[in-house]
């Protein structure tokens, strides 16, 4: 039987697969995010060249010519996000690394039960508070917090206490 018109293009939400990030540090970033975050690195440090290779070709036709070479690593969260840690030869530290009026990712958050004691731990290994301390949703009746950090990379970072469903979905503001 056919499908009634509608239902043919339904939408439906489609689950996050991965996030890739850029540093300066390959090395450093794949330390910070395995030892501070925890996260699996499940495809060691690899170099890409720009060549004729498939991959080589793939990156050509996203960068454009002329990018040369970039070192990449894939990561893994609790939750099996993937994360794509990249080191690109040409790469510069923004001025303004903050530019949230801008089209495009200023931020990615991560979930600790334990805010303050990960942020502690991001601070020592080099990065920084974007606010002075944690925040609650809802003071005195909730335990739901946050805190805007930047890792020792110059990337702005969230620290949600609770999944994003139970904090939005009682209001949160």
């Amino acid at each position: 039987m056919p499908r009634h018109p509608a239902e043919q293009h339904a939408t439906y939400p489609r689950n996050f697969s991965h996030i890739g990030i850029s540093v300066p540090d390959l090395d450093a970033a794949v330390k910070f995010y395995t030892e501070v975050l925890g996260w699996y690195l499940i495809m060691q440090p690899t170099t890409i060249e720009e060549d004729d290779s498939a991959i080589g070709e793939m990156c050509t036709e996203v960068f454009g010519e002329g990018w040369k070479r970039f070192q990449i690593a894939h990561l893994s969260t609790g939750d099996r996000i993937g994360v794509e840690l990249f080191q690109f030869d040409n790469q510069e530290n923004p001025e303004n690394n903050f530019e949230y009026w801008k089209t495009g990712i200023f931020h990615f958050c991560v979930q600790d039960p334990n805010v303050e004691e990960l942020a502690e731990r991001i601070l020592a290994a080099g990065g920084k508070k974007r606010m002075e301390k944690p925040r609650y949703y809802y003071p005195g009746e909730k335990p739901y917090r946050m805190i805007y950090m930047e890792d020792p990379f110059g990337n702005i970072l969230e620290i949600y206490s609770h999944s994003y469903e139970l904090i939005y979905s009682a209001g949160a503001y």
